[in-house]
C-alpha cells in the first residue's frame, strides 16, 4: 500500500455544462489537493480523498467566473470547496476502478460514482518522487446540489442545464 500526494500543478479538474441549450461551456478548477491510497493486491483497501478550491474556478470569462463564485451558484464565501472522499474501490478492468463516494458541493453531499481509468504503474521522476496518474469521470445533476439557478429562454428551454460533466486528470506523488 502506498500513500500518494496529488499533484496540483498536473492535476486538472474540468466540467462541462449545457448552455442556452445549444453548446457546451466548460471550466477548470486550478486547485485541486489531496491524498491518493493505492493498494495493487487489494485494491478495496484504497482511497481518494479530494479537495478543489471553488474560488479557482475559470471559464475563461472573468464576468462568468464571478457569477459562479456568487450566492447565485457555488456561494464561495460560505462554501469554499468541494471534496470528494471514496467509500468502496472496486477494479473494473485492466487500470480502471469504480469508486463510490460521497461528493459535498455547496453544503450538500451526494454519493456517486467515479469511474477511473487509466491508473499508471509507478515511476520514478529525476526529483526522487515516484508517480502515477490517472482519468476519472463523472456525471452529476447540479440541482442534487442545491445549485438551482437558472433562466427560462423564450423559445423554450433553460439557460443553464442540469447534467454537468466532470473530468479529472490527476498525477500524483510519493516519497522516496
Amino acid at each position: 500500500m502506498s500513500t500518494y500526494q496529488i499533484d496540483t500543478a498536473h492535476t486538472h479538474a474540468q466540467f462541462k455544462v449545457r448552455h442556452l441549450m445549444v453548446s457546451n461551456v466548460k471550466g477548470d478548477f486550478d486547485k485541486v489537493t489531496g491524498t491518493i491510497v493505492v493498494d495493487d493486491t487489494n485494491h478495496a483497501l484504497s482511497s481518494i480523498n479530494v479537495t478543489v478550491d471553488v474560488a479557482s474556478i475559470s471559464t475563461r470569462d472573468p464576468q462568468r467566473d464571478a457569477h459562479l463564485k456568487s450566492a447565485d451558484f457555488f456561494d464561495v464565501e460560505k462554501f469554499p470547496t468541494i471534496t470528494f472522499v471514496s467509500k468502496e474501490v472496486v477494479k473494473s478492468g485492466e487500470d480502471s476502478f469504480e469508486v463510490v463516494g460521497d461528493l459535498t458541493i455547496h453544503g450538500v453531499t451526494q454519493t456517486i460514482d467515479l469511474n477511473v481509468e487509466d491508473l499508471t504503474p509507478e515511476v520514478k521522476d529525476p526529483f526522487g518522487l515516484f508517480r502515477r496518474g490517472a482519468s476519472a469521470k463523472a456525471t452529476i445533476m447540479r440541482s442534487d446540489f442545491g445549485l438551482k439557478y437558472n433562466m427560462l429562454l423564450e423559445a423554450g428551454g433553460v439557460a443553464i442545464g442540469d447534467q454537468v460533466h466532470i473530468t479529472i486528470d490527476t498525477e500524483f506523488t510519493r516519497q522516496a
